[in-house]
């Protein structure tokens, strides 16, 4: 292959890995921009906040069950097919959320775009994989980590700016905005989805597993949230839903492992030491980034009376640590692989929530805010190695299930982050010892995320690039 073609295919590659992320841009922004104006939104509703709030459960919980599905559909009717499905599905919610004319409806429509956000959300993994290769899956990866790390950060503040200059209804209209352009270019960028091999049988939709799994999954995801709403984990709200999410899992995983089955998602996955480590690390950091992005907020707000804006902008420095580390991390961990990396970042993250256990009402602003930024860095040379390493240690045929698995641990875990920092908040002598204790916490998981890193590939775990070109 001349230098040239060479240049030419990096050039297509980096156009889809564009267009990719745009679209995984849509489901971070919608969640998070709507969640800082549920104040406003129940006030135009006349409804209660504890009402509004379902209109950002109800999208995580249609999210969660999407997931299972997607991982499906993406074999039977090829991932670019789904995408563009996705996007429509997803703009068209939009358009009848911005209509909405009371709660009820605006809770509905939130759900169907949830559906289609979790449509989106692990294709943007999936598709970028398949178009990496495991050779350069660390870098691609390292790129995806930039949106989910500013994600969750830029939405709030690009949400009170819209909800101090615009009307409510374009908090979704720009959603709709966005999907059409991604898929304009969609349809320009991404190849068509390969031909299907005649002699191969149509995968078959596991419909007692995905009734199963999907529900399963958004029961705890939901006990996640009562625990948040009611600063109790021993509440009939809680556990209820909570109980029903262990039944329906573990119904699941008998069935997935009777001889001769046929599942939604493969247990076995879990059998190699390299998957089990990469999912776990992720959504253990989903705790972590949630925790830190709900707690940190509050803290220059109650302790240093910070308004909401500026406390927004106070947190920023989390994602942009984590914008400039995932590229440059997945680069290097394309050739000394994950491992490494990721060791050195959970010391470093470490450290940081230990120091952050010392926070007082006396502590000048600049050390937390320094301490984010480094924990973003940090936070980049764990997260991109590990995604990569996800994708290198399986095969084609299963990089949509992993996904789905990575994707739905990470959301799982940010919702019990946020659940227990409410909780230790809630049940805090004061607000200063509330905080210490969070970062005890974030402490304690973090350790947890360092000895799960001597599962990760090492050096001698990476295809070389001819045998990684061989392999696609």
């Amino acid at each position: 292959m001349s230098s040239n073609e060479s240049d030419r295919l990096d050039a297509a590659l980096l156009r889809q890995v564009g267009v990719i992320l745009l679209g995984g841009v849509l489901g971070l922004l919608s969640s998070t921009m709507v969640a800082v104006g549920l104040d406003l939104l129940a006030a135009e509703f006349d409804a209660s906040l504890a009402v509004m709030g379902w209109a950002s459960t109800g999208f995580l919980l249609a999210v969660t069950v999407a997931i299972p599905f997607t991982t499906w559909a993406v074999d039977r009717f090829g991932g670019r097919r789904m995408w563009l499905a996705g996007l429509v599905l997803f703009a068209a919610a939009s358009l009848g959320a911005g209509l909405a004319w009371d709660a009820g409806s605006l809770i509905a429509f939130r759900v169907v775009q949830g559906f289609g956000a979790g449509i989106l959300d692990p294709l943007v993994l999936i598709l970028l994989a398949r178009a990496a290769g495991p050779a350069r899956a660390g870098r691609v990866m390292g790129l995806m980590g930039v949106v989910l790390s500013l994600g969750p950060v830029v939405g709030p503040v690009f949400g009170g700016a819209v909800l101090e200059r615009l009307d409510w209804p374009w908090m979704f209209h720009l959603g709709i905005a966005i999907a059409a352009v991604v898929f304009a270019l969609s349809l320009r960028v991404l190849p068509a989805d390969p031909p299907r091999d005649a002699a191969r049988a149509l995968p078959r939709l596991d419909v007692i597993g995905l009734a199963l799994i999907g529900p399963g999954v958004a029961a705890l995801v939901l006990a996640a949230s009562q625990a948040a709403e009611h600063h109790a984990f021993i509440a009939w709200q809680t556990l209820l839903p909570l109980a029903a999410g262990a039944v329906l899992l573990a119904l699941y995983a008998v069935r997935a492992l009777r001889p001769g089955a046929e599942p939604l998602i493969d247990l076995r996955l879990f059998a190699s030491r390299g998957f089990s480590g990469s999912v776990a690390i992720m959504g253990m950091t989903g705790v972590v980034m949630y925790a830190s992005l709900v707690g940190l907020p509050l803290y220059y707000q109650d302790v240093h009376a910070s308004g909401v804006l500026t406390a927004g902008l106070l947190v920023a420095p989390f994602g942009i640590g984590g914008t400039i580390s995932m590229p440059l991390a997945g680069w290097i961990s394309d050739r000394i692989g994950s491992r490494s990396l990721a060791r050195a970042g959970a010391v470093v993250l470490l450290a940081c929530a230990l120091a952050l256990t010392r926070l007082d009402a006396d502590t000048p602003i600049a050390w937390p805010v320094a301490a984010a930024l480094v924990m973003g860095l940090a936070s980049g040379f764990v997260s991109a190695p590990v995604m990569g390493s996800l994708y290198r240690t399986l095969p084609a045929s299963q990089v949509a299930q992993g996904s789905s698995v990575l994707y739905t641990l990470n959301q799982l875990g940010g919702s019990i982050g946020i659940a227990v920092v409410a909780l230790i908040l809630e049940t805090a002598a004061d607000p200063v010892r509330g905080f210490q204790g969070m970062y005890w916490f974030l402490t304690a998981t973090l350790a947890t995320v360092l000895a799960a890193t001597w599962l990760l590939p090492g050096r001698t775990d990476i295809p070389a690039p001819e045998t990684a070109r061989s392999a696609a």
